[in-house]
């Protein structure tokens, strides 16, 4: 019998602004660790976190930060929400607090320093 293919972990590329190393900060707060970094001052960083790795790369036009969204999956969503409020709480969007949505999913969103939406949830029983 074929295996058939599996798709692991996406890793997307997102605009860090002029200033990557701002950036850099910020999804620090978030708890991702830098594993990798181009440049003097960088150009491109990827962060990681668990199986979440985030390529940041120089860019800032912000129209094309504003129209990004990404979603990660959190498993103990409430007590990495709990991490993020003691550490800095207005990272959390003020429309965006923890919430579960109609369709079953509790989730939360923060904005990154160059307009990224990044909504971190968890998924309950319901399946979309």
């Amino acid at each position: 019998m074929t295996q058939q293919p599996v798709l692991g972990n996406i890793s997307p590329l997102i605009p860090a602004g002029a200033d990557v190393e701002s950036t850099i900060a910020f999804y620090e707060k978030l708890g991702f660790k830098v594993i990798h970094k181009e440049g003097q001052p960088a150009r491109m960083a990827i962060v990681q976190r668990d199986a979440a790795e985030i390529f940041l790369v120089k860019n800032d036009y912000v129209l094309l930060a504003e129209s990004i969204a990404l979603r990660i999956q959190v498993n103990q969503l409430e007590k990495y929400y709990d991490e993020l409020l003691s550490i800095d709480s207005e990272m959390i969007h003020q429309e965006g607090k923890l919430e579960t949505k109609p369709w079953g999913v509790k989730e939360f969103v923060v904005l990154d320093p160059n307009g990224v939406c990044i909504t971190f949830y968890e998924k309950s029983g319901l399946q979309y």
